[in-house]
């Protein structure tokens, strides 16, 4: 049986209200899932882009395969998000307005073994709110510790 592979943007929810979630393929070299499938692979500063009417993300850190010879890839390279048109014209729409950017969240691999990407559509918060998430967060643990 095959380890399922569910890395995850810890900082997203603590930084940014998540407003609405897609789920995107992504364009991987064949180096990239090798890597991806062994779990060595960052979410934590990356974000999404658009780059004429497509969406590409920036700063994903995929480790270089083990194995891979001189064909292996670059850990931090621009990569291409598969979605629809109808769902790009939307995140574009909404990326225009002030305060909205588009954050990965979680990287994972479905059934069929496809590498795929579920980004959000976030509004940053203040410190004050990000005070605010830590102590219901630590209400919500404190409850649970009691039942």
């Amino acid at each position: 049986m095959e380890k399922s592979v569910n890395i995850r943007n810890k900082r997203a929810s603590h930084e940014y209200f998540l407003v609405q979630e897609i789920t995107a393929g992504i364009m991987l070299t064949g180096t990239e899932i090798k890597s991806i499938r062994d779990g060595t692979a960052s979410l934590a500063d990356a974000y999404c882009t658009f780059t004429g009417e497509e969406l590409f993300v920036r700063n994903m850190h995929i480790a270089e395969y083990s194995m891979g010879t001189h064909y292996n890839h670059e850990p931090k390279r621009d990569r291409k998000l598969l979605l629809t048109k109808r769902e790009l014209k939307k995140l574009a729409v909404k990326v225009k307005e002030r305060g909205f950017t588009i954050i990965p969240v979680l990287l994972f691999i479905n059934e069929k073994g496809l590498a795929k990407l579920t980004i959000a559509l976030a509004r940053g918060k203040h410190a004050y709110d990000k005070r605010e998430s830590l102590k219901q967060k630590d209400m919500k643990r404190e409850m649970e510790r009691h039942d």
